[in-house]
């Protein structure tokens, strides 16, 4: 609920700010530093409090996290169609923000499994062990400060190439405010996106909350084990970089995000659903982690190049909603999408809350002695909330309606009438004004 207020204002301000540093950079650099304290703060409550006060801290700490790393994610992302508005070449650079994206983050929480999360004699499962995770959260916010700097500086030379903020008429109301971020959420292509995002961010949340659970509890695999699956979404993003642009011009950005979104799924149930009938390769088989990690590999590249396409496919709609309302906020369509994504972690973290609850999972189970029954549930309920989730998600973008021509005419209209603006100043300005 806070980031679905944050998180648009946050792009509407960022679209309508002029600077020396133009209307990105300001807010990236402004996100390092708080982001980073936050998300530490997160994992070091004060001493002494009750439920009660340490439940308001953890949605305190974990809000305001969230609120700082949209400054960044939000500008970060609408960056993308200022960078390009070729077609093709948006969904490239989305297919390498991805593949960075993946290498980060699983490689922390490869590196997390293998070296920070150790096994000790009272917890022999080292996810398990509670004094990892001071490391962990100390380790996790000096790589987002670092991440975030180093994304700053490195795009700080294309500040004079991206696009400005249009120049203020006077000063813009509130209600003018809303007014114009509303006429951009009644797009079409948007609310299709949107739809699409939240089913499919929590379907990713879901599974990111229980994967763990499966890898200790049906698999019983190791915190080593468990690293080295890690790595499968690095295989997937690396296989997904180059696939995500091949299959988005052979079938269509909106085609190939709905038809590897679903195969994709299906794909990585497979195992679970196995595993439930019993004809899966059971524990301490030799050919257990690799088969899980073949599945993980392709399972992962499927739903990445539907994510890649899709992101591109909010790229365009800039574009369309510009041709029908005059105004370019990128900063507006992304903080929408960084809500999606903040799905991922606050509806995908409930649902699979409510999964455990209805499976009767119980509190502090011993992978040794967790009854059969009892993971046979979480799988009964885990397998159709997950599919169910994705293919819901996929029927909205049916109603997408930007193709390739329809987006190469949005470009030639604001090439025109770019070009129409650039006469029409050079018509009205004074005689001997220097030229702009």
């Amino acid at each position: 609920l806070v980031d679905a207020f944050v998180d648009p204002a946050i792009g509407r301000w960022a679209d309508v700010t002029r600077s020396r540093w133009g209307r990105r950079h300001p807010f990236i650099y402004g996100s390092a530093v708080p982001t980073a304290i936050f998300f530490i703060l997160t994992w070091f409550p004060p001493d002494g409090l009750t439920h009660v006060q340490l439940g308001f801290w953890i949605f305190a700490m974990a809000s305001l996290t969230r609120a700082s790393i949209s400054l960044f994610e939000i500008n970060a992302s609408a960056m993308a169609p200022e960078l390009s508005d070729v077609y093709a070449t948006r969904t490239k650079l989305f297919s390498l923000r991805y593949w960075f994206g993946y290498a980060g983050s699983f490689g922390f929480a490869a590196f997390s499994l293998a070296v920070i999360f150790v096994a000790t004699d009272q917890y022999p499962v080292g996810q398990l062990n509670p004094d990892s995770y001071a490391n962990f959260a100390i380790l996790g916010a000096a790589l987002i400060f670092i991440a975030i700097v180093v994304f700053g500086v490195g795009t700080h030379n294309r500040i004079p190439h991206l696009r400005q903020a249009d120049v203020p008429t006077g000063k813009t109301s509130l209600g003018q405010h809303l007014r114009e971020m509303f006429a951009a959420f009644r797009n079409r292509g948007f609310l299709s996106i949107f739809g699409f995002g939240v089913f499919k961010y929590t379907a990713i949340g879901l599974y990111g909350a229980t994967t763990l659970y499966f890898g200790t509890y049906l698999f019983k695999l190791s915190s080593g084990q468990l690293a080295i699956l890690t790595f499968d979404s690095l295989v997937a993003a690396t296989l997904a970089a180059p696939l995500a642009p091949y299959f988005s011009n052979l079938m269509g950005k909106r085609a190939s995000s709905m038809i590897f979104a679903v195969v994709g799924v299906g794909i990585g149930v497979t195992p679970l659903w196995m595993s439930l009938f019993d004809i899966y390769f059971p524990v301490g088989h030799p050919l257990l982690v690799p088969s899980l990690f073949l599945v993980g590999a392709v399972y992962g590249a499927m739903v990445a190049i539907s994510l890649i396409n899709t992101s591109s496919m909010l790229a365009d709609v800039v574009e369309d909603s510009a041709v029908q309302t005059g105004r370019h906020t990128a900063g507006t369509f992304f903080a929408a999408s960084s809500f999606m994504q903040q799905c991922s972690a606050a509806l995908g973290v409930f649902v699979a809350g409510r999964v455990l609850e209805w499976s009767a999972f119980p509190e502090r189970a011993d992978p040794a002695t967790i009854p059969d029954a009892t993971v046979d549930s979480l799988l009964i309920h885990y397998i159709p909330t997950s599919f169910g989730l994705w293919a819901i998600g996929c029927l909205f973008l049916f109603f997408y309606p930007i193709t390739r021509q329809r987006h190469e005419s949005n470009i030639e209209i604001l090439r025109a009438r770019e070009a129409e603006a650039r006469e029409a100043e050079m018509r009205d300005a004074p005689i001997g004004a220097p030229a702009r």
